[in-house]
């Protein structure tokens, strides 16, 4: 296996969906802070914007975006660990809860990460020690935090957290730790003997945010010991096998879906399918105002900008409203490409399985217009054929 070059942070919730895979695949990688000069000056022009992840192949091909750094490292590697299932109904399941751990878990992410003063200094130090230069003075370094904590601390607000919603954000999220728990005491990973999307999407908010953080942190393993022990094996490149003696890797089969798998999937339907319900039908809202958009653009007069609105919806009992990313319904699409790709009789036992733990709006939740990826970026695709100009 080649060496890769991985930038981002120590902190950053999408980069720990990378590292994690890095880890379990053993494939040999550097990884470098946001600060390393190459990225400043090679990077951030190559992939039209600050962000991160972004992987360089030992013959400087870049790949950016967890999801698309991983679809290339298992076609260009043989790895020992394939994070796609061959079952068609378990890829499907997989591509839920990537999409679900990336995006549905910000909320607490970003609740536990940036409302508990108590533990600045752990975010201070953890944010600068890959974002600005090794010796830059205090003054500057205040000043670099100060920046990234306003806009993060803003960030928090698009994600819907609030002070109305913070009570309801840290008992949802200790239902879905419990819930999670349960699964894993009777496998380790999301599907069985090893990890797949589902646990690379679940692990970049687990790890970076809820694991790391002081606060979360104490919660998760006072709580849920079982899901902070899955966040470690999700980052060693060993076979840690201490509670599941001779735990083989295959993944649990597509007809016997576990009621604690179901239990978590009911829990999604219940935390984030009207969030994203409600997101879509604002985009197509959106892309029908804005007829003359051009395919292969984001449709706005810049071409990094990853908001495109904020869409309203009832959460729990509480309206919130929170920011339209184009880049879930690319997520989003995963999972329908998959279910649509299936033989007749995997489609009918997907659907199944959807319905019963409500979920089949998934299946069927579209955009008018594709969400693509093209040189690094969000754009939207060619209007879909079924739709009337």
């Amino acid at each position: 296996m080649m060496t890769y070059k991985l930038y981002g942070l120590p902190s950053s919730l999408y980069t720990g969906k990378v590292r994690s895979y890095l880890r379990k695949q053993g494939i040999p990688f550097i990884e470098h802070g946001v600060n390393h000069p190459h990225y400043q000056k090679t990077i951030i022009p190559s992939v039209g914007r600050f962000i991160m992840p972004v992987v360089e192949a030992a013959d400087g091909t870049l790949i950016q975006d967890g999801a698309d750094i991983i679809d290339y490292l298992e076609e260009h590697e043989t790895v020992p660990l394939p994070a796609q299932p061959e079952s068609t109904l378990l890829k499907t399941v997989s591509y839920l809860f990537e999409l679900f751990g990336g995006e549905g878990l910000l909320r607490p992410a970003m609740h536990y990460r940036w409302s508990f003063d108590e533990q600045l200094d752990f975010i201070k130090d953890d944010f600068l020690c890959a974002l600005v230069p090794p010796g830059t003075d205090q003054q500057t370094r205040d000043g670099n935090f100060d920046f990234a904590s306003q806009r993060m601390r803003a960030a928090s607000k698009s994600f819907g957290v609030t002070e109305d919603s913070k009570p309801l954000i840290e008992s949802s999220y200790l239902e879905f730790l419990q819930l999670f728990a349960q699964h894993l005491h009777n496998y380790p990973y999301l599907l069985g003997g090893r990890p797949t999307m589902g646990d690379y999407g679940l692990v970049s908010a687990l790890y970076a945010h809820l694991a790391r953080d002081p606060v979360p942190a104490k919660l998760m393993r006072e709580k849920a010991p079982a899901v902070s022990r899955w966040v470690e094996r999700m980052n060693a490149a060993e076979t840690i096998d201490i509670e599941y003696a001779d735990y083989h890797t295959d993944l649990i089969a597509a007809g016997q879906i576990p009621d604690t798998l179901k239990a978590l999937m009911i829990y999604i339907a219940q935390e984030y399918l009207a969030e994203l319900e409600a997101h879509v039908a604002f985009a197509n809202n959106w892309l029908r105002n804005h007829p003359e958009l051009k395919t292969g653009t984001n449709g706005l007069d810049d071409p990094a900008a990853r908001f495109i609105g904020k869409a309203e919806f009832d959460w729990r009992g509480l309206s919130l409203r929170t920011g339209v990313l184009p880049y879930r319904f690319y997520l989003l699409q995963r999972i329908q490409r998959s279910y649509e790709q299936a033989s007749e009789t995997e489609q009918q036992q997907i659907l199944t399985l959807f319905e019963e733990t409500g979920l089949a709006a998934v299946l069927r939740l579209k955009t008018d217009r594709p969400v693509e990826r093209i040189n690094h970026l969000e754009v939207w695709g060619e209007l879909r054929p079924e739709i009337t100009r």
